[in-house]
């Protein structure tokens, strides 16, 4: 790394909402001019219940892509109440991981699973195909507390499944609590985490002080700022338990700007932008590469990119909107300054 700037193997958004239709289009070109590959939610509407719908998902990326593009899109299927050890099974050859959505956890997850007893003759599968499970670490009982779900489901489903299934790798995705560090920490070479720049650079005051700022809007929410310095530590701690994975989820202004106020913070088109400037707060911008470009890759157990990318420490502004689907979308920190852009 020089004073000004600073190369890093091409990195890989390891938790990635692209949607489909025009939403697709207008949002996929972003993500594959920075990374090289992504691991594709399979949350959309209907959802990508099957070895055929992950085929015809993924035809549908590719063919949204730039003609020059390298980017590899990795399909997810959706597990549902209702996903049986065959349906694993015939996907396995098709798909990277499989999804835990708690059902009505979040945008589109309302097939998502009701009790996880449901799909355990599925993880049975994943745990001896080898497919990992990604998890959204949210229960969803209306008694409790939106700023404790992650909290809780820890305590009564993730810590229950690591010891059911100690050999299925798990990643707990866009984690946001010292909980869910602690917790990862603590449990085997089989478990591991993303962390997205939201949860890095923002707490919950810059989402509800001096008025609701709806484009940091997430879930799960922002948490306090004893949290959000806990997921700094361990994004720049050099454990390989932690790593990339933005979670960027585009949704229209007019959306949410709205009486919905719909969650998802859109980040993709200045995501390591975005990391980079985390980390250079932090003082651990040599940790970047491994975060970015080594851990998730070697997690997966998948070769990491030979294409390397270049950052330049400059001042700049983000973008205020782009063209979406008809209408706009406000990106993540849209306005505000960075200082490190992609060359």
């Amino acid at each position: 790394m020089q004073n000004n700037k600073i190369t890093l193997i091409q990195p890989d958004d390891w938790h990635l909402h692209l949607r489909s239709g025009a939403a697709l289009k207008a949002v996929a070109k972003f993500s594959a001019a920075q990374m090289g590959r992504g691991i594709i939610m399979p949350n959309l509407n209907p959802p990508v219940l099957s070895a055929a719908d992950a085929q015809a998902y993924q035809a549908e990326i590719l063919a949204a892509l730039p003609a020059d593009s390298t980017f590899e899109p990795l399909m997810v299927l959706y597990l549902t109440d209702q996903t049986t050890p065959k349906t694993i099974a015939d996907a396995a050859q098709s798909v990277t991981a499989a999804k835990l959505y708690p059902a009505g956890a979040t945008t589109n997850s309302a097939s998502g699973v009701s009790n996880i007893s449901n799909i355990y003759p599925a993880l049975e599968m994943m745990q001896k195909l080898a497919v990992p499970l990604l998890v959204h670490g949210e229960v969803t009982r209306p008694e409790v507390d939106i700023f404790d779900r992650e909290a809780v489901f820890i305590d009564e489903i993730l810590s229950k499944v690591t010891a059911d299934f100690p050999d299925l790798k798990i990643v707990f995705e866009h984690i946001t609590t010292k909980n869910a560090v602690d917790f990862v920490l603590a449990a085997s070479a089989k478990i591991a985490a993303t962390i997205t720049p939201q949860h890095l650079l923002k707490n919950r005051n810059d989402m509800l002080a001096g008025g609701i700022k709806p484009h940091n809007y997430c879930l799960p929410v922002l948490k306090r700022l004893s949290h959000q310095q806990a997921l700094i530590q361990a994004a720049t701690s050099g454990n390989p338990k932690f790593f990339l994975g933005t979670d960027s989820a585009p949704h229209s202004k007019n959306d949410k700007e709205s009486a919905c106020g719909c969650a998802g913070v859109f980040s993709a088109p200045y995501a390591i932008e975005l990391y980079a400037q985390a980390f250079f707060d932090a003082g651990e911008l040599d940790k970047l590469e491994d975060f970015a470009s080594k851990f998730g890759a070697d997690f997966y157990g998948l070769k990491q990119n030979s294409q390397r990318i270049t950052l330049q420490k400059q001042d700049w502004k983000v973008a205020t909107e782009f063209a979406f689907a008809g209408g706009v979308i406000v990106p993540f920190m849209a306005g505000q300054t960075l200082s490190w852009q992609l060359v």
